[in-house]
């Protein structure tokens, strides 16, 4: 597969394993949910996930800058290249001042998406928000990081139906990019439209209302003989034809026209008249024979057996969907000042878009994932499919701009949401490699437990005892090394110890005896 090249694309490609792992520092909550916001370089937030919500994440949604020249983004990854270190700090600007824009775009999307790809399940999806001027390299890049199999589909966005250009064109959209982890992901099909549905029968428990759909001859495509044959209905023999009189009177085969034949089967038709999907219809025009669509019921086929299959009808997304007006930046406008009673945000996108994603992508117990949050609209509009549904979805915002607080997390508190926010604390690691000194002895404790176990630490009485999963005792000895004077302080009983030291002084039949597994700090520590 051609891979996209650019200027530091060598530097970038495995940064995200470089990022220092940060802890979340909690400031304040609003209600008792798990939603987080968290204020910070969305890198740094990515990483510092991972421990948690590696391959959880069932629907991520990002609205990165479009590198349009007019979003005053700035680059920031601390990337150790003189190449890449001139560029940290300094407002991307327009194509023609800034000839490598391009570039230092590529360069912070693509660690990014690299840790968005690791926090995905294997039956999620990403959907992306771009316009032109960055639409084709994204797409490049994504080929690259989640696979060009994993591509679903690029849906065009309205983002105004009437405006003046100077140009010859005028531009009414970006583009929605949507990417599958796996071919695990299944995306839920939209419900169809039931307009016409309001006739009910003794089916109706079960199958739901019905409409009459086309006659059972009307417009076969082409004349085939297995379709035209005769039909016995209450000692009545009917033929396809278009008049009363060619369904009474002519005979099978007689004429090869193409409206002279059935839609269906002969066995097919047999199925559906004894199970109440055939109506015949008398009245001063004729009689006619039609077919039923059921809302919740089809008739479905293996070979020539035939069975009633029960589901919800469903129906093909079109891809101009998101061109109708309700997904416009004027419903987004309108929606955040709504919320706060002026308009406080730039380029918001509404929440009718978040909301059709959500649908498509999740259920109701996802999570979703939003690290370009902007003004909130992901958890407004998640919060809004919640109260729909009553669903139990879950949200993580990440936001680096200060309005975090007094925008993002202010509308999702007006909005009934309920999370807790969080700052970008600590590194584990110091600038030497050594945990970091001043990450607090609980810190240290929780990380390393969740990553051994994949569950939450709680304090323990015994002082160096991380905790017992499975018969395993876990335990971490800062600052000392794993002698039997330290195995003196084990008070815990277990089959199985897993102990964190600075060195070791025990021989290795000695660990094999006691089923000790020594693992040195800092080098054993997992990182993420």
């Amino acid at each position: 597969m051609p891979n996209l090249s650019w200027l530091g694309k060598d530097k970038v490609v495995t940064y995200h394993q470089k990022v220092a792992y940060h802890f979340l520092d909690k400031k304040f909550s609003v209600g008792n949910s798990e939603n987080a916001i968290i204020h910070g370089d969305n890198l740094i937030a990515l990483k510092s996930l991972l421990p948690r919500y590696e391959n959880k994440i069932k629907c991520i949604y990002i609205d990165p800058p479009y590198n349009t020249g007019n979003e005053n983004w700035i680059y920031n990854d601390n990337v150790s290249d003189p190449r890449l270190q001139r560029w940290i700090g300094e407002v991307v600007g327009k194509e023609g001042e800034d000839l490598t824009r391009h570039d230092k775009w590529l360069c912070m999307m693509y660690p990014r998406l690299r840790l968005l790809q690791k926090l995905l399940s294997d039956d999620g999806a990403i959907f992306i928000s771009i316009d032109d001027n960055e639409l084709f390299y994204l797409k490049c890049i994504c080929d690259e990081i989640f696979g060009a199999s994993n591509f679903v589909i690029n849906l065009p966005r309205v983002t105004k139906k009437s405006g003046k250009s100077t140009e010859i064109f005028a531009r009414n959209n970006d583009n929605l990019l949507i990417y599958s982890k796996s071919a695990n992901c299944k995306l839920n099909p939209m419900p169809h439209n039931d307009e016409g549905f309001k006739n009910r029968d003794e089916f109706f428990e079960q199958r739901g209302f019905y409409k009459l759909n086309q006659t059972l001859d009307y417009d076969s495509l082409q004349y085939s003989e297995n379709l035209d044959y005769p039909l016995t209905i209450e000692n009545v023999t009917y033929y396809a034809g278009s008049s009363e009189e060619n369904y009474l009177k002519r005979k099978s085969g007689e004429h090869k026209r193409a409206d002279w034949a059935w839609r269906w089967s002969k066995e097919k038709f047999q199925f559906g008249y004894e199970n109440g999907f055939i109506v015949v219809k008398k009245s001063k025009n004729g009689t006619r024979i039609y077919t039923k669509t059921y809302q919740k019921a089809t008739i479905e086929n293996e070979g020539k057996n035939y069975f009633i299959k029960y589901n919800e009808r469903t129906a093909p997304i079109s891809s101009l969907l998101l061109t109708e007006n309700e997904f416009s930046n004027d419903n987004a406008t309108k929606n955040i000042t709504s919320v706060f009673g002026e308009k406080v945000f730039d380029y918001p996108k509404p929440t009718s878009l978040i909301e059709f994603i959500l649908k498509l992508a999740t259920d109701k117990n996802s999570i979703v994932l939003d690290s370009f949050a902007g003004s909130g609209t992901t958890a407004h509009a998640v919060i809004n499919l919640n109260n729909a549904d009553g669903g139990n979805r879950k949200f993580i915002l990440i936001e680096l701009n200060d309005y975090a607080e007094n925008i993002t997390a202010e509308r999702v508190k007006r909005v009934g949401g309920e999370f807790n926010f969080y700052e970008i604390g600590e590194s584990l690691f110091d600038e030497d490699d050594f945990i970091n000194d001043a990450v607090p002895f609980e810190k240290i404790c929780e990380y390393i437990y969740f990553a051994e176990t994949g569950k939450n630490f709680v304090p323990c009485e015994e002082k160096n005892l991380l905790g017992v999963d499975d018969d395993t005792a876990y335990y971490y000895f800062g600052g000392e090394s794993l002698s039997w004077t330290t195995l003196s302080k084990i008070k815990t009983r277990a089959k199985v110890y897993v102990i964190y030291a600075d060195a070791c002084n025990l021989s290795e039949e000695e660990m094999q005896k006691y089923n000790i597994h020594f693992r040195q700090i800092p080098f054993d520590v997992r990182r993420y």
